[in-house]
């Protein structure tokens, strides 16, 4: 469950809610889902140490990924020092097709449908990097838990590419694929995983040079997609009170 994306740019608001959602709900496997904006990564490490389970979520970058999962094992660290229970799970969502999507009408027809990928090429290398850090293995050892990286909006958004392309592509080890029905289906169907995501990303490294010179942006691109993401949640969070007020007005409650 995700806190308002009204509080996407208020730490404090968001530690709150996280909290509240957290116990109003009391159960263990929920994750809460927070933006990883630069307001709410101190929320996440805060809301860790707090002992809610997080999903990181409008995530685009190796950079930003990284920037979760530094404030994960923050929080982590704290509980430890704390004598606290360091098992909190956590989970860092990547959006992969929003990439391409952005891009498609700059790029030449063999460049199309490239990009996500590779971002999540690196952002695995990251990933994989991660576990062998003294940091990493210490949490290990007192007993906590890996943040597993989370592939998001996965379903392919150009009629024209397999609607495979992003789960095939992503198939990895100690990775997690949220995809809609659809996709699911057609990979049920007749998707095919040959093989596994390569953590050196050379190829990926390879494409993102070509993209670039292509005229990518991708720090620019990736601090805007995670704003534009805000403002879809934002949207569709207005969308969704509005509805509710309305049935609530309809039904003679007071309004929410």
């Amino acid at each position: 469950m995700e806190v308002s994306p009204l509080l996407a740019n208020d730490t404090e608001g968001s530690i709150e809610a996280a909290r509240r959602i957290h116990d109003q709900a009391d159960c263990p496997n929920l994750l809460v889902k927070i933006p990883g904006t630069p307001a709410g990564i101190p929320a996440i490490e805060e809301s860790i140490f707090a002992g809610v389970p997080i999903n990181v979520t409008l995530l685009f970058s190796p950079e930003q990924y990284l920037a979760a999962a530094d404030a994960y094992l923050r929080g982590i660290e704290r509980r430890i020092e704390a004598g606290l229970d360091p098992k909190i799970c956590s989970v860092a969502s990547l959006f992969v097709s929003r990439w391409d999507v952005a891009v498609a009408d700059q790029l030449p027809g063999e460049l199309r449908n490239t990009l996500g990928i590779a971002v999540a090429g690196q952002t695995y290398r990251a990933y994989r990097e991660l576990p062998e850090s003294p940091r990493c293995r210490a949490i290990i050892e007192a007993g906590g838990l890996p943040q597993r990286l989370l592939w998001a909006s996965t379903s392919t958004k150009d009629p024209d590419a397999p609607e495979t392309l992003y789960v095939e592509a992503l198939a990895a080890p100690d990775t997690i694929n949220t995809l809609p029905d659809a996709t699911l289906l057609a990979f049920a169907d007749h998707g095919e995983v040959g093989q596994p995501m390569d953590p050196s990303a050379q190829q990926a490294d390879a494409m993102l040079d070509k993209l670039r010179a292509a005229g990518v942006d991708t720090t620019e691109l990736a601090e805007r997609l995670q704003e534009e993401g805000v403002e879809k949640f934002d949207q569709a969070w207005r969308k969704l009170m509005a509805g509710i007020d309305a049935k609530r007005r309809q039904l003679g409650g007071a309004p929410a």
